[in-house]
């Protein structure tokens, strides 16, 4: 009983800075247009470190490993699990000068202040998932664009949030579009725990405390003859070994 009032207690204040926070990055990315598409980046990452932030109110902890492994800014494909509507603004956090650009369904460029704007204007791949055809060609756009300017793509080949921590089975046709329309960028397999924690009730509440893990492997290489499915096997691989090591060190499920 405590813990749940103590939850609602921490999840208001939360969800108004929340609310806020998208209001006012959308006005100020609306802003940023004006003057270019860097600007407006710059605009967005400043929103999704924000967004951190805000959920410090309920005490979401982040531990991130792993970004000693490639630099800072520039190029890389991310090939995550997916856990939350969460995980976007939590790469967006920490990998500001990578200006990472995501695949997301076309239905969230709808009337989301500051998250719609941001799929619509900042160079995001927006599919539908019924029309396998238009989702090849946005994301093979979308990886010429990020090799071309030198940012970084985040995918997230499930293809669905996980509801419970666990990790399902990676479709290869996104990541191997990717692959394709930016050869030259490396891969940086990457995991996700406890993510879907925070939206595990919507926001409300949000269970305080909540832990998020974030770990980046080593960047792969690439190669004119690498095996696209062979790469994709092997992050995905890579992510369930250690979402299984997190979760035996911890003596609970994910």
């Amino acid at each position: 009983m405590i813990r749940t009032v103590r939850d609602w207690v921490f999840s208001i204040p939360t969800v108004i800075a929340f609310g806020l926070t998208l209001v006012v990055f959308d006005v100020a990315g609306r802003v940023a247009l004006i003057f270019g598409l860097r600007q407006f980046e710059w605009v967005m990452a400043g929103l999704q470190r924000t967004l951190l932030g805000v959920f410090l109110i309920s005490g979401v902890r982040f531990d991130i490993e792993g970004l000693d492994r490639f630099e800072s800014t520039g190029g890389y494909i991310f090939v995550s699990n997916h856990q939350s509507m969460y995980d976007i603004p939590i790469f967006g956090g920490i990998l500001v000068k990578n200006f990472p650009k995501y695949v997301a369904k076309r239905s969230l460029a709808r009337r989301i202040p500051s998250i719609s704007l941001n799929l619509l204007r900042g160079g995001n791949a927006l599919i539908d998932r019924g029309d396998k055809v238009q989702a090849v060609a946005a994301i093979h756009e979308m990886a010429m664009n990020c090799q071309s300017r030198d940012v970084s793509a985040v995918i997230f080949p499930e293809g669905t949030r996980s509801r419970d921590g666990s990790i399902g089975d990676y479709r290869s046709a996104g990541v191997v579009a990717l692959m394709d329309g930016a050869p030259d960028l490396q891969i940086v397999p990457t995991v996700i725990d406890g993510s879907w924690k925070v939206f595990a009730n919507n926001m409300f509440p949000i269970p305080f405390g909540t832990r998020v893990r974030v770990m980046f492997a080593d960047p792969i290489s690439r190669d004119a003859e690498e095996d696209p499915a062979a790469v994709v096997e092997r992050c995905h691989r890579w992510a369930s070994q250690a979402l299984d090591s997190w979760n035996q060190n911890s003596g609970t499920a994910a």
